[in-house]
């Protein structure tokens, strides 16, 4: 190995190195979006979902879903406990996390840990077809 190839080598680990490095110290931690206000058009193919008792969709780092009793939710979508994608159980009325089996109520409290805060949660109004999510 020549000098320009050792040094070539010795560039690219110590950039795996960093890299590494700096995904887990980027990864989501939970924090919730502030000043949250956004619509959706229900309408849309994008958020056919919400047409659903049952669906959801993830939009700005919010779940929006819809409860079978036909409201619309939104909490923070990240778990509180290390920030993975919570999803809506429609069925059992919760979200849910994947990752550990933290469970929260359509209003974001937690019911089953490992998670100890809430997810936070927004506002909807539904005017037509437009649904309005915010702070």
């Amino acid at each position: 190995m020549d000098r320009k190839e050792f040094l070539s080598q010795l560039g690219l680990g110590g950039a795996a190195v960093f890299m590494g490095a700096c995904m887990a110290g980027c990864s989501k931690d939970g924090t919730a979006p502030t000043a949250v206000d956004f619509t959706l058009d229900l309408s849309a193919t994008a958020n056919a979902a919400l047409n659903t008792a049952g669906g959801y969709i993830y939009k700005n780092n919010v779940i929006v879903a819809r409860t079978l009793q036909n409201t619309y939710i939104a909490v923070s979508q990240a778990c509180t406990h290390e920030g993975t994608s919570v999803q809506f159980q429609g069925a059992n009325n919760r979200f849910y996390c994947p990752n550990h089996g933290a469970t929260f109520s359509v209003t974001g409290t937690v019911t089953a840990g490992p998670a100890n805060k809430p997810l936070t949660q927004y506002n909807t109004q539904l005017t037509g077809t437009t649904l309005r999510v915010f702070s």
